[in-house]
């Protein structure tokens, strides 16, 4: 063999040692990278946007819903607070009506019954001075949330004839 051809062979082996390492480097920096990017992912979305409180102070709303000022007002006395408050959203329904079964459960709403169909599912909470009806319509784009919160006819009462 001469001395070209085993530097040849020298120069091509050093080159397919090299270029193992840096495969081998490089896997391991993507896999590395694909894992931060898994869990910075997996921390925004445990921390995600985070349901907030409608105007009735105890009614929980997810975060991808947004108010529709046109179709919300709220009538604010010294003895109760009632009204309406609208939302849009790309929301499923079955998710919607799961969402506010458990967070108004967790804030001591008692549910009366519920009626599902296409567009329009209702569900009816009640509270120990308080009624509250959540209709969710669902639209060719967007899901629209109506939530009407009153008093109870008895504390309607019992407030006029004070």
């Amino acid at each position: 063999m001469t001395k070209s051809k085993r530097t040849r062979i020298v120069l091509a082996f050093i080159g397919i040692i090299t270029a193992f390492f840096v495969l081998v480097n490089g896997c391991a920096s993507l896999k590395s990278s694909k894992n931060d990017s898994k869990s910075s992912a997996k921390e925004q979305k445990e921390k995600g946007p985070q349901p907030l409180y409608c105007d009735f102070g105890d009614v929980l709303v997810p975060a991808e819903l947004k108010v529709v000022e046109e179709l919300t007002f709220v009538l604010e006395t010294s003895g109760f607070i009632a009204g309406v408050n609208a939302y849009k959203g790309r929301v499923k329904v079955d998710s919607l009506i799961k969402f506010f079964k458990s967070s108004m459960a967790k804030d001591n709403w008692m549910i009366l019954g519920s009626f599902k169909s296409s567009p329009l599912s209702i569900m009816l909470f009640q509270k120990e001075n308080r009624s509250c009806m959540i209709k969710i319509i669902e639209g060719f784009f967007n899901t629209r949330v109506e939530i009407w919160v009153a008093p109870r006819v008895n504390e309607v009462e019992s407030e006029l004839l004070k």
